[in-house]
């Protein structure tokens, strides 16, 4: 996991991940069948981890932003982790896959449109009880994050820091829409 999740896929080769596990390629195919199979059940089992800890934070917090912040804040801490590769596996694992690993990228195309429907879920709860405005484009918002969230990847990859990572996500908290504004009216001039 920890090899693809580094070079990412294509860059992986057989007799890397051979070595890595210590074992030969008849080992490998007999175990896996292929490279695929092997990038798939590792995908997964990195998911399985990714996705309990999201959904703790979002269904922990107690108002969608204090969510979504405590969301930014842990990746900006999980991407930078010494212990690990930097940034998001299933952001970067095919990001340079040729056209044949296609249907790779749809996979990871699902996954992390499932992690976005965990954002999205959370900010229209929001809106269905008051917390953000009735207005509030749930789609646009939820994407923004989402954004927000693969661009860290992608500076961590590129050596930002933990404290880096920290001042976008307090920068994308700017962001939020504020309730009380939105429900201000204007007052119209009078004549």
């Amino acid at each position: 996991m920890r090899l693809f999740w580094r070079q990412g896929y294509a860059a992986t080769s057989i007799a890397e991940l051979t070595a890595a596990m210590g074992i030969n390629p008849p080992s490998l195919y007999g175990a896996f069948g292929d490279k695929e199979r092997l990038f798939l059940e590792a995908v997964e089992r990195y998911q399985r981890s990714a996705d309990a800890a999201a959904e703790q934070i979002l269904a922990e917090a107690p108002t969608a932003r204090a969510a979504i912040e405590n969301l930014l804040r842990s990746v900006a801490e999980q991407f930078t982790c010494p212990d690990q590769p930097s940034g998001c596996m299933v952001v970067t694992a095919v990001m340079n896959c040729p056209d044949a690993e296609g249907h790779l990228k749809e996979v990871m195309a699902r996954i992390r449109a499932a992690s976005a429907g965990r954002i999205l879920n959370r900010i229209r709860d929001a809106i269905a009880t008051g917390e953000l405005p009735a207005d509030t484009d749930a789609d646009a918002l939820g994407a923004f994050f989402d954004t927000v969230l693969q661009g860290m990847t992608i500076q961590a990859r590129d050596g930002a820091s933990r404290a880096s990572l920290c001042a976008i996500a307090a920068c994308a908290m700017r962001a939020w829409p504020d309730r009380r504004a939105a429900s201000a009216k204007p007052t119209e001039d009078r004549p």
